[in-house]
C-alpha cells in the first residue's frame, strides 16, 4: 500500500485506516498497518481501538489482528437495499414501455413518499407530473400505494405518519381510514390503481416490485391519461406487468451480496 493523504479530521483518518484494512484483504497485524500508516504510532493505536470499539473492525487477540467488523457489513447491506435499483430494471421497464405503449414508472420509496428512478414515455407522451428524480406522495400515487402495501406493519405505522393527506383532487385519498382499506385491497389484488387521485385525467396501475422475502424494493407502474384508456382497458396490463415486477426482483436478487 502506498501512503496517501489522509481526509480531513478524526473521521478521515478514520476511514483511511478502514479503506487500509479493506485493502489488505486478510486479517492484518497492527505492526503491518503501521509500515504503511502516515499516523504516528499513538495515532493510529487510538483510531483502531475507536473502531473495534464501534464495530467497524474486529480484533482477533489470539491472532492478534484486525479485520473488517460486522457493524461496516450490516452498514453494506443497507446501503445496497437504499440505493436505486434503475441501472438493473431499466431493459425491463423500457420492454414493458414497448409493449403495452404507454409510460411506465419505477419508483422506490424514501421517507414515507416515493422516489421516481425511472421512466419510459410512451411513444405519444403524456404531460405529467412524475418525472426520474422527483419525490411524489404515498398515499395517493399507484406505485406509493403499492409499495406501502407491503411494508411490515411497524414500517407502515411509521410511513402512514408521514402522509399529509392533502386532497390533490375529488378523488384523492384524504384520510388514514381511507388510505388503509385500499392497501388492504392492494394486498389481495396484488396490484395498485391511481384512479385520478394525484392528477386529474391521469390513471395507473401499479404492481410492487418485492424481494424473496416479500419485502418492497421497488414498485413499477403503467399510467396513461383517462382521454387513451379507462381503468377497465388499464387492468388488461396487469398480467405483463406483475410478470415485469417478478423479473426485476429475480434481477435485483441476482446483483445483491451473497448470504
Amino acid at each position: 500500500m502506498n501512503k496517501q493523504a489522509t481526509g480531513d479530521g478524526t473521521v478521515g483518518k478514520a476511514l483511511d485506516v478502514l479503506d487500509r484494512v479493506a485493502a489488505v484483504g486478510r486479517p492484518v497485524r497492527f505492526t503491518e498497518l503501521l509500515s504503511d500508516s502516515v499516523h504516528p504510532k499513538a495515532t493510529l493505536y487510538r483510531l483502531l481501538q475507536t473502531l473495534v470499539s464501534q464495530g467497524m473492525l474486529a480484533y482477533d487477540e489470539g491472532q492478534q489482528t484486525y479485520s473488517l467488523g460486522i457493524r461496516l457489513v450490516r452498514l453494506a447491506h443497507a446501503a445496497w437495499r437504499q440505493s436505486s435499483i434503475a441501472p438493473i430494471a431499466r431493459p425491463f421497464v423500457r420492454k414493458l414501455s414497448e409493449e403495452v405503449g404507454e409510460t411506465v414508472h419505477l419508483a422506490q420509496l424514501d421517507g414515507g413518499q416515493v422516489l421516481y428512478v425511472d421512466k419510459r414515455n410512451a411513444i405519444n407522451p403524456i404531460d405529467m407530473y412524475s418525472q426520474a428524480g422527483k419525490i411524489g406522495p404515498g398515499y395517493c400515487t399507484g406505485v406509493g400505494k403499492a409499495l406501502l402495501a407491503f411494508l411490515e406493519p411497524s414500517e407502515l405505522e411509521e410511513a402512514i405518519k408521514k402522509q399529509s393527506f392533502y386532497r390533490y383532487t375529488p378523488a384523492t385519498l384524504s384520510s388514514e381510514a381511507e388510505l388503509r382499506a385500499d392497501l388492504e385491497e392492494i394486498r389481495r389484488q396484488g396490484v395498485a390503481f391511481d384512479r385520478e387521485e394525484h392528477e386529474p385525467g391521469i390513471v395507473c396501475i401499479a404492481a410492487p416490485v418485492l424481494s424473496s422475502k416479500g419485502r418492497p424494493i421497488g414498485a413499477l407502474s403503467v399510467t396513461t391519461s383517462t382521454t387513451r384508456k379507462g381503468l377497465e382497458e388499464l387492468s388488461k396490463v396487469q398480467p405483463v406487468l406483475l410478470k415485469t415486477a417478478s423479473e426485476i426482483a429475480a434481477a435485483v436478487e441476482d446483483w445483491q451480496f451473497p448470504a
